[in-house]
């Protein structure tokens, strides 16, 4: 990401804060490098198992120029999608969680490494996020590559064990 882009990401991420000058300074001078944003006014955040938003992300890769931002935890155990405010109070989906009004999330700086946290996709600082009707297409597309990747290591199990 260029120094501009990594501003004006910054600015819109910022604009949602109560005090947008306390965010930056816990940007700059916190030895975690993250803030908390609250959800739910620029964007909602669905939080999905990480297997699953891999499968995802790269559904969605294929399927836009540049989906919404993204985040991973430490570990990649879980994985959330940056999608309209308001989506996270209608969404229903087995395993997912929603990050929407009165809720607050662990947010990195754009342009830092971050313990903990990471961004998969950065903020373009435009307002990009992800179609909510395109992430349950894509989340579908996960599960079923989930569901025929168990298939296909149970067969060869089933196989294995025959010999």
């Amino acid at each position: 990401m260029t120094a501009s882009g990594s501003k004006t990401a910054v600015e819109w991420l910022v604009s949602v804060a109560p005090d947008p000058d306390a965010c930056r300074w816990e940007w700059e001078r916190s030895p975690h490098g993250v803030a908390l944003l609250p959800a739910g006014r620029r964007w909602d955040v669905l939080i999905v198992p990480g297997g699953l938003g891999r499968h995802a992300l790269d559904v969605l890769s294929r399927l836009v120029d540049r989906p919404g931002p993204v985040l991973a935890d430490a570990g990649d155990a879980r994985m959330g999608f940056f999608v309209p405010p308001g989506t996270a109070a209608r969404w229903l989906g087995t395993g997912v969680r929603g990050a929407g009004r009165g809720s607050w999330i662990v947010v990195p700086h754009p342009g830092r490494a971050a313990g903990g946290v990471r961004w998969l996709v950065v903020p373009d600082g435009s307002g990009t996020l992800t179609d909510p009707a395109l992430l349950d297409l894509a989340l579908h597309e996960g599960a079923a590559r989930i569901a025929r990747d168990g298939e296909r290591r149970g067969n060869q199990d089933r196989r294995g064990k025959g010999d």
